[in-house]
């Protein structure tokens, strides 16, 4: 065991690459994008440090080109899930007591090789089987993925050395113990980081890890494993299974060993999860750690005193990025009357120079949806838009899948505040908007607060800072991350902590000290110094 106190490097925001013309990084990316999509990959899943493979496969194939096949993955059965748990349990033994600067070597040691060997291969992976830009790519599945895991050895030591007071008579200490049992891991399609956050930041904090992805991110996931692998993750500690999600969830909620629960989902998902982890309270040996990111209908608010240039920019980038499939897009406006002329020239003139395709053509700034029922739900909301007298789709509207599942960045102008497409969450590049008279900025603060079930990011555009002060007080329960003069996305770890609130999730701050805290239970010791030998105290005597 290591003595003394140790200084962790500085956690420092990885730098983003601009893969401009001519950059080497552009060359590796594309090089590792070519031999990738090129090649068919067998991914197997990952049990007690071996590859475990069934004869239930499913082929992987890009979003925008849906033909294509560029690997497959091999789906569990029951007694996969049995034995990933019951290995997890017996690494525990180990990975438990293991000190903590040794758990942080490794994690900073994935940091630094996706920062450098693996950095082209899993932005390419990204790029390939979730349909991403290179930027988008490099901001996700690179930076954010490297700021994770060193930002959060800084965090756990930060927690660690959270300590009581103390006296002379008696020594008062804490140590924060990972969670009794093993953690189950369900993360999204649409983040590569988050998916390699959630089960990390549990083994980090010495809890063992049972992870399951999405269906639609298993080709990153595997380059997240061969790094975590690379980096010295022991045999068990953090398992991977795919396949059936309510076999595979229904075996690890019925373990009585089952401590926690770190999702990144849907909503309804979510909430049934919740319900099956309390109709279960009884077998489980502890309360378990219930922790979730979910939905979002995000909001940009464009007050009378905005600058309309930058309300366009917001709003093209907010909801059109990654095709807005992220938590956090912008899926609805309310734009002050005397703004709507200028904001409609802009935004129609960003979306008309916005390029979509392939992300290996670097020039796209979109490309396809993540998959056919994405693209069919999309479509039915755009057609019932053009058909509705209340709403006009005044830019895109257009959908393909001949090839992928590409849908037009769209814009729909409502005349009803409270039209389908403003409260339901569509996760696609379509943003609806809804013009206020400029005299009604209160009442239409509080429509944004009451429209939405959800409360994950919300923006206001406001030169007026009375304006602003206003909207930040009315607006404090409906977004969990608010952003002044900027565009609702693009939570950067250690400095943004992001997580909303209400039907958007539990609120305990990706990227924070807050959510490693969930991950411990803490033991409060005290040692005295001189035992009492007699009980009788001063008020008993005569």
């Amino acid at each position: 065991m290591g003595k003394g106190f140790f200084q962790v490097p500085v956690a420092v925001n990885e730098p983003v690459k601009s893969y401009a013309p001519g950059s080497p990084e552009r060359k590796a990316v594309l090089t590792a994008y070519n031999t990738m999509f090129n090649s068919s990959t067998d991914i197997p899943m990952y049990i007690n440090g071996k590859d475990v493979t069934t004869e239930n496969t499913r082929k992987i194939s890009p979003p925008h080109d849906h033909q294509h096949i560029v690997g497959q993955y091999h789906l569990a059965e029951i007694l996969h899930i049995e034995e990933a748990i019951s290995t997890a349990l017996e690494a525990r033994k180990e990975w438990s007591k293991m000190p903590w600067e040794q758990r942080a070597g490794i994690f900073l040691k994935a940091a630094e090789l996706i920062a450098g060997p693996y950095r082209a291969k899993i932005n390419a992976a990204t790029m390939i089987a979730q349909s991403k830009t290179v930027h988008q790519a490099e901001i996700d599945a690179a930076c954010e993925l490297i700021d994770f895991l060193r930002f959060n050895v800084q965090f756990m030591t930060d927690i660690y050395c959270e300590q009581p007071d103390s006296t002379s008579d008696a020594w008062n200490r804490i140590e924060y113990r990972p969670l009794e049992g093993f953690t189950y891991a369900v993360t999204p399609f649409n983040f590569t980081a988050i998916a390699g956050n959630l089960p990390a930041c549990m083994a980090l904090m010495g809890n063992v890890v049972v992870w399951k992805p999405s269906d639609s991110q298993v080709y990153s996931a595997k380059i997240i494993m061969d790094v975590f692998r690379e980096a010295g993750v022991p045999a068990g500690v953090i398992n991977v299974v795919f396949g059936d999600p309510v076999m595979i969830t229904n075996t690890v909620l019925a373990s009585t060993d089952f401590s926690g629960l770190h999702f990144t989902g849907s909503t309804f998902i979510f909430k049934e999860l919740w319900k099956q982890i309390g109709n279960n309270i009884h077998k489980y040996k502890t309360y378990p750690r219930i922790v979730g990111e979910t939905g979002g209908k995000d909001f940009i608010i464009a007050h009378k005193t905005a600058n309309s240039k930058q309300v366009a920019t917001a709003i093209t980038r907010g909801a059109f990025e990654f095709q807005g499939q992220k938590c956090s897009a912008a899926s609805r406006a309310y734009i002050s009357s005397n703004l709507w002329k200028d904001v409609k020239k802009y935004l129609l003139e960003d979306i008309k120079s916005l390029k979509m395709g392939s992300p290996e053509n670097l020039s796209n700034f979109m490309t396809a949806v993540i998959h056919e029922g994405s693209f069919d739900k999309l479509a039915t909301f755009i057609d019932q838009a053009k058909a509705d007298a209340n709403a006009e789709v005044i830019a895109g509207g257009g959908y393909d899948k001949s090839k992928g599942y590409f849908v037009e960045p769209t814009v729909i102008v409502v005349k009803d505040a409270k039209y389908t497409t403003m409260c339901t969450e569509l996760f696609g590049p379509v943003i609806t908007i809804f013009i206020y008279d400029d005299n009604d900025f209160e009442a239409t603060l509080k429509l944004v607060d009451e429209t939405s079930e959800y409360a994950l990011t919300g923006a206001i555009l406001a030169t007026d800072r009375y304006a602003i002060n206003q909207a930040t007080k009315a607006l404090e329960n409906c977004a969990g991350n608010f952003y002044i003069n900027d565009k609702p996305t693009g939570a950067v770890v250690g400095q943004q902590p992001f997580g909303g609130a209400r039907a958007s999730g539990t609120n305990d701050k990706a990227g924070s000290a807050q959510n490693l805290l969930r991950w411990v239970s803490p033991r409060m010791i005290k040692e005295t110094f001189v035992t009492p030998i007699d009980y009788r105290y001063p008020f008993l005597e005569k």
